[in-house]
């Protein structure tokens, strides 16, 4: 009986541990189906899979080397960036990611992920995504992406 005592917690503790790690899974993959579905959407030209990826007050920004050397934050708003992905262009905007990181803490998380873009199928630039994301009842949604921009020394 004392050993089934000690046991029923030690048990209850593992079965807790594998539960909070599945729903900790399930939630970096519904993440990462978000950040996939907004680059899945840029190639195809569709601006309302876009837009659906975005709380409707998300920022979206670059930290851009200037000619003169210096740093610069260009933001952008986000109905300006969804209309120009919807806007028929000549050349697909293919965001190619990888090594994808995600970080999460309730109903936050934070993704870090570089990039290489290419515009019809020539290198554009290179850098680095970092994504913000809220969970908006059971929906994660981008709240901001920041990123960098560079021509050379990409990964």
């Amino acid at each position: 009986m004392k050993a089934s005592l000690w046991l029923f917690p030690w048990f209850l503790v593992c079965w807790l541990a594998g539960s909070t790690h599945a729903q900790a899974q399930n939630e970096e993959q519904a993440v990462r189906e978000v950040v996939k579905s907004l680059f899945d959407g840029m190639r195809s030209g569709d601006s309302s899979v876009v837009r659906q990826a975005f709380l409707p007050d998300a920022s979206l920004q670059s930290i851009v080397f200037t000619k003169e050397g210096t740093t610069k934050v260009q933001k952008e708003a986000i109905p300006n960036f969804v209309k120009a992905v919807g806007t028929p262009h000549d050349k697909v905007w293919d965001e190619q990611i990888y090594d994808l990181k995600v970080l999460l803490d309730g109903p936050m998380a934070v993704v870090w992920v570089p990039y290489k873009f290419y515009l019809g199928g020539q290198f554009s630039h290179c850098g680095v995504n970092a994504f913000t994301l809220a969970r908006v009842g059971t929906t994660w949604k981008i709240a901001g992406i920041t990123d960098t921009r560079r021509r050379d020394n990409c990964l």
